[in-house]
């Protein structure tokens, strides 16, 4: 093999390594910059259109607005509205959100108990994260809300019986737990 052929040989084997760098570097960007910012942007969608709050709503077989349950209902409106108000709870949004960004349900049709226990605690949150409330130790989880981290201590949710998916400031709720990342 002459010099030349040896040279084109080196440089095309250079060339491939670098192309397999570069695709391996970049094809992580998209996913890590994507999901967090489709979330955000799917959390606003929703959020305009008006999609009641329904004590256990979104919780059927596959994720998005469904009629609720009065099981375990302790709502101030009564009698409870939940069985004939097709909605979203909080976990349920989450739910709807998460399983649209993704592309599949990763959350599940659980309580935010078992929506918390999917994920993992960040100290410092991003936008597309999960903010949790009530107590939740290394022994314990016992969590009754969940919304979606907006940013500069927003977040969008489904509050309550009687209101809409709407975004509300983290600090006017009680019990902050934590953010948390899938």
């Amino acid at each position: 093999m002459g010099r030349d052929s040896a040279g084109a040989a080196l440089r095309r084997r250079s060339a491939v390594v670098a192309a397999l760098v570069l695709l391996t570097a970049t094809a992580s960007v998209p996913l890590d910059l994507y999901v967090p910012h489709t979330i955000v942007r799917l959390a606003y969608e929703i959020g305009h259109r008006d999609i009641a709050y329904s004590w256990g709503g979104g919780h059927d077989a596959e994720p998005g607005p469904s009629k609720g349950t009065c099981e375990g209902y302790r709502g101030a409106v009564r009698p409870c509205p939940a069985a004939r108000t097709r909605g979203l709870d909080c976990s349920g949004f989450a739910r709807w959100v998460y399983a649209q960004a993704h592309g599949a349900d990763v959350l599940g049709p659980g309580t935010t108990n078992d929506q918390v226990r999917k994920m993992r605690r960040v100290a410092s949150a991003v936008p597309g994260d999960l903010v949790f409330f009530g107590k939740i130790t290394k022994k314990s989880v016992k969590t009754h809300h969940v919304g979606i981290y907006l940013g500069h201590g927003k977040m969008m949710n489904a509050p309550e019986t009687g209101a809409v998916v709407r975004i509300d400031d983290i600090a006017r709720k009680k019990d902050f737990a934590g953010f948390y990342r899938y």
